[in-house]
């Protein structure tokens, strides 16, 4: 029986080149901001400052929190049936 190859970071998020595409996304969403308002090095520096704080953030908190607060604040609609409505705060049994 040969032996099976695993590849490495299988669990890891997605990434672009160095960065995690979370990391990305207040950079990019700021980027996109500041050509369309003609701003553009404001809204870099302002999307490098985002990305900074949310990268602190993400480190200082377990994996997934920030899904989960986006579903808990009605963000991130999940139509499954193991989900409940995220506005339901009382349960009836």
């Amino acid at each position: 029986m040969q032996p099976l190859e695993l590849p490495h970071g299988v669990d890891d998020p997605p990434s672009l080149l160095l960065w995690r595409l979370d990391d990305l996304i207040p950079l990019i969403l700021m980027l996109v901001i500041g050509m369309l308002t003609d701003r553009l090095a404001v809204f870099l520096v302002l999307g490098l400052v985002l990305s900074r704080l949310y990268g602190r953030f993400r480190d200082s908190r377990p994996d997934g929190f920030a899904l989960h607060w986006c579903y808990w604040h009605g963000l991130l609609p999940l139509r499954a049936r193991s989900c409940p409505n995220p506005f339901s705060r009382t349960w009836l049994s």
